[in-house]
């Protein structure tokens, strides 16, 4: 299978909705490679770094999941190269 990688960065701008971007994240651990998160207090959001190496559907489907989530912004860049 080719696989590719790719950073999603979301920028958590309602903190009443990261149950629910932790419950997705989860469900794509096997693909995750990294994430860091960064709280950002005086602008009241945090902000969430995250590689996944994994074929086109799967960082497709990740970044949709948490796209319709409201309170959040996702922004996907995948590398140039698969696997």
């Amino acid at each position: 299978m080719d696989t590719r990688i790719a950073l999603i960065g979301i920028i958590v701008e309602n903190m009443e909705v990261v149950e629910n971007v932790n419950q997705i994240l989860h469900e794509y651990g096997t693909y995750i490679v990294g994430r860091m998160g960064i709280p950002y207090k005086e602008k009241g959001v945090s902000i969430i770094s995250i590689v996944i190496d994994a074929d086109n559907n799967v960082i497709s489907s990740l970044s949709g999941k948490l796209g319709m989530i409201n309170g959040i912004n996702v922004k996907t860049v995948y590398s140039k190269y698969g696997k």
